[in-house]
């Protein structure tokens, strides 16, 4: 299969894939401590609200998901990077607040990206991106964006959960600790991208899952046609969706 077709205007990226050696790129901004306190301190917040860890390990996870799904689909390096600092800065709002952390975290990010000397263009697939990774109103507008919304809203974790002992009473921390595995998978031949799950039906139930997660599977799948593929999900090696 040759590359996916560019809905959007060509970013200004070599068509051979060589990367400028003075760019912004994730590795540089998971080594910036701007950066990493912005992170450490929206999960902090985040924390202190009873929501699951939004920290280092999920945006790291985001991150690499996301850069992984362009590079398997054929994409240009850049626009793979591109993604992968979408899910760096993804969260980063919650410092402000929770409610519309996504556009918080794309005002927050233009700023901090042209600071460190990234084109105009760039940046704005970036915050693009982000401003549209929320399940309630996002949409995919971009190549990275559709791979940043599949990549985290993939990231269903037991290790996410905080504090195991509310599970009983929280249906969202239920459902992310029954999750013992979770991942993202891209069948290029076929155009099809699968998030396959274990799920201890012990601790929660696969209809739970639905219950909590339908829109975030709704816009996995609008994200995944943008990108040219189809969506299913398996739980338990079983097909669901």
């Amino acid at each position: 299969m040759d590359a996916l077709p560019n809905h959007n205007p060509p970013l200004p990226t070599d068509p051979v894939g060589e990367l400028d050696p003075h760019r912004v790129s994730p590795e540089a901004l998971f080594q910036d401590d701007e950066i990493l306190t912005l992170i450490h301190m929206a999960d902090r917040y985040l924390e202190t609200i009873g929501y699951t860890d939004h920290g280092l390990a999920h945006v790291t996870r985001v991150s690499d998901r996301a850069r992984r799904l362009l590079e398997q689909l054929g994409l240009p390096p850049r626009e793979a990077e591109l993604a992968a600092i979408a899910g760096i800065l993804h969260d980063i709002g919650n410092v402000v607040h929770r409610d519309e952390h996504p556009q918080s975290s794309a005002t927050m990010s233009f700023t901090l990206l042209g600071q460190r000397g990234m084109p105009i263009e760039e940046v704005a697939v970036v915050i693009g991106a982000i401003a549209n990774h929320d399940d309630k109103n996002g949409q995919p507008v971009s190549h990275a964006g559709a791979a940043l919304i599949l990549a985290d809203k993939s990231d269903v974790l037991r290790s996410r959960v905080r504090n195991p002992h509310m599970i009983s009473f929280d249906i969202h921390d239920r459902v992310n600790y029954a999750a013992e595995r979770s991942a993202l998978e891209v069948d290029r031949e076929h155009h099809l991208i699968t998030l396959s799950l274990e799920i201890d039906t012990n601790i929660s139930h696969v209809m739970e899952y639905f219950e909590i997660f339908i829109s975030r599977m709704r816009m996995s799948r609008k994200a995944a046609n943008f990108l040219n593929c189809d969506f299913q999900l398996i739980i338990n090696n079983t097909q669901v969706s």
